[in-house]
């Protein structure tokens, strides 16, 4: 692509996305997250792949609904409260903004566009797509969880964390791995929204460390299948062997940092006295671990001289994003011992 397109396109994202974080109206919130969505587009379908336009289209068509959703919603609550401030919803507006931004986000049961759309694409633009794309609509919620309906959004998570696990079990690809991965961890963050938004702002911020490390190292691999993983290990020994650690993080075992939000939502949601739903998030994080796992012992036991199915991939060193690789995967894998200091902000 064109570099000062290319410049154009990514100071559109980072605009839409400022737009929609400083605002307190909801047409120039409206207005962030549609100059989001059409600066997205050119990096989808920059391929000119069958693939990508059909990834192209069906993403524009989710996030056209999901914007005509939220515009009609701050209309109807414009005209029931007489104004455009974005923390006054009445109960209506509130429970069509929720559902349009979990179509934006991707939540249960309005996913079904996020991993055919991530499949489409390539590594690079899916993880625009897994980490700043989220940050307009994840900000929206933290900002009106007052209003928001309480069942909605616990069903919203519990459904997202369920569907999340669910349908990556039977998965090759690892977009669409990446892309339910997504769903999950999204619902863990509905669920203590209405409860503890400093918590789900925290659950937010790792999920955006842990998703990019994994990305960045699947770039840095050049695998974009569970069989192309087997073969990393005699080429990269070192960034298998972390690759693992990052994908046993993303599943929430100890001692990784992807533990603590799993531990601390746990902790509060048994705090507000709802243990039974506590119990059913935690058993149905159990299926998301599945197959966590077996991406990691595709990575570390499948070495020499073992047999494998797929052939030896051409690859060329790169020395792209070491820095931010090295500090995201770190951060994604030795941040569980700073949970004492965080246990004060909810």
């Amino acid at each position: 692509m064109n570099p000062y397109a290319l410049s154009i396109i990514m100071s559109s994202l980072a605009i839409g996305t400022t737009i929609t974080l400083t605002s307190s109206h909801w047409l120039l919130a409206w207005m962030g997250l549609e100059i989001n969505t059409l600066a997205m587009m050119p990096l989808m379908i920059k391929q000119h792949h069958p693939r990508a336009t059909e990834a192209t289209t069906k993403y524009f068509l989710t996030q056209a609904a999901a914007s005509t959703l939220i515009l009609f919603s701050t209309m109807i609550n414009a005209w029931s409260t007489g104004q455009w401030e974005l923390k006054e919803l009445s109960t209506l507006p509130s429970n069509m903004m929720t559902i349009a931004i979990a179509m934006k986000l991707g939540l249960a049961p309005m996913h079904f566009w996020l991993p055919e759309v991530m499949q489409g694409l390539n590594l690079m633009t899916g993880l625009i797509l897994s980490t700043w794309q989220k940050i307009a609509p994840m900000t929206l919620m933290l900002i009106i969880f007052n209003t928001l309906n309480v069942n909605l959004l616990i069903t919203l998570g519990f459904l997202s964390i369920l569907v999340g696990g669910w349908s990556g079990l039977n998965q090759t690809q690892l977009r669409k791995i990446m892309a339910y991965s997504s769903i999950a961890h999204l619902g863990w963050m509905m669920a203590i929204l209405p409860f503890s938004p400093a918590l789900a702002t925290l659950n937010f911020l790792l999920y955006l460390i842990m998703t990019s490390a994994m990305f960045m190292m699947m770039i840095l691999l050049n695998t974009t299948k569970i069989n192309s993983l087997t073969t990393t290990w005699p080429k990269t020994p070192i960034m298998t062997s972390i690759s693992m650690l990052i994908l046993l993080s993303l599943g929430g075992l100890p001692p990784t940092t992807g533990f603590m939000p799993k531990w601390m939502i746990l902790n509060e949601l048994t705090k507000q006295h709802i243990s039974t739903i506590a119990t059913m998030m935690a058993i149905s994080a159990l299926l998301s671990l599945f197959f966590y796992l077996r991406m990691a012992y595709a990575l570390s036991m499948t070495q020499s001289p073992n047999q494998t199915n797929s052939t030896t991939t051409w690859r060329h060193k790169s020395k792209k994003m070491t820095i931010l690789l090295t500090a995201t995967t770190t951060m994604s894998i030795m941040m569980l011992p700073i949970s004492p200091c965080m246990t004060p902000l909810y």
